[in-house]
């Protein structure tokens, strides 16, 4: 059961105040920059960390975090898909825009059908560097399964260690194969303290008002789903931020935003251990005593 009542103020959340801080520091003293799909105020450089521990998931409070939409999209990378198709089905739409004909054409794509967004996150977790021909091909056994081999390795006892447990969705060679490059490249998973696994990730280009929420939500999930399918603990999640910035269009909602004092962050308690980690669905995961302040509309900049 999901509680989104706001009652009364708890005490400070102070790892989401890292994010308001982020927020409120792009606001006060970012460069306003032109790019490619339009005006930002920018900052480069930020570095955020949130506890997992006793099952803490860092859903932001301060607007609604849409979490089973940003699971959904976890569970597709995961499985290597790279159909938006798959995603609609669900009453997904995070990729609408990037998987439009006209999106596709404009990128040179034009051999791609639309919703096919070629090689991105879930073909480099899963298949890296194989040739990519579309999101129907099968891929079974081609190119490098780079979230079995960190199972695989968290799994065993002596080599949890290691300190290669490295996934990256960033590969040169394909990158003009994909409708929009990885903004989240790469991603390592340490284990310290016998059995406590935390999850640094890198992240070049960030949409601070749309983007950042779902992917604090989404390798927490995912660094909460490696731990109980490997028989660990999730420990910490260390996001590291490249160029930091707000759209023009989302600086009325962000002024909002900073002005709402964080609840404390909910629970998630997953409630099998499947075999195969393609098998996981948003079923399994439960979220307990989410609080959060009303939503927040940020339309999407393709």
């Amino acid at each position: 059961m999901i509680k989104n009542s706001v009652g009364n103020l708890p005490q400070q959340n102070n790892e989401e105040l890292q994010y308001i801080g982020l927020v409120r520091d792009i606001l006060s003293r970012g460069t306003l920059e032109e790019g490619r799909n339009g005006n930002t105020l920018s900052v480069f450089g930020a570095a955020l960390h949130f506890s997992l521990e006793n099952n803490r998931i860092p859903i932001l409070t301060s607007k609604k975090v849409a979490w089973k939409t940003c699971l959904k999209e976890l569970l597709w990378f995961i499985r290597g898909e790279t159909n938006n198709a798959i995603l609609q089905e669900q009453n997904v739409h995070i990729w609408d825009a990037n998987a439009s004909r006209n999106f596709l054409d404009d990128r040179g794509l034009t051999h791609l059908e639309e919703n096919d967004l070629g090689p991105v996150y879930g073909h480099q977790w899963r298949h890296f560097n194989a040739p990519y021909i579309d999101c129907r091909a099968d891929y079974n056994g081609q190119g490098v399964d780079q979230l079995q081999y960190i199972i695989d390795k968290l799994k065993d006892p002596v080599q949890r260690f290691s300190r290669r447990l490295i996934m990256s969705a960033w590969n040169p060679c394909q990158l003009d194969e994909m409708a929009l490059p990885p903004c989240h490249v790469m991603c390592q998973f340490n284990v310290s303290q016998g059995n406590k696994l935390s999850c640094a990730l890198y992240q070049r280009s960030n949409d601070e008002m749309c983007g950042t929420p779902f992917n604090i939500a989404s390798y927490c999930f995912l660094t909460h789903l490696l731990a109980k399918h490997c028989g660990l603990e999730a420990y910490e999640f260390i996001y590291t931020k490249g160029n930091c910035h707000i759209y023009e269009e989302h600086i009325e909602g962000a002024n909002l935003q900073i002005t709402r004092k964080p609840f404390p962050f909910p629970t998630v308690s997953i409630n099998r251990v499947r075999e195969n980690i393609n098998d996981y669905t948003v079923e399994d995961f439960e979220i307990q005593n989410y609080q959060h302040h009303e939503s927040i509309k940020f339309n999407m900049v393709a």
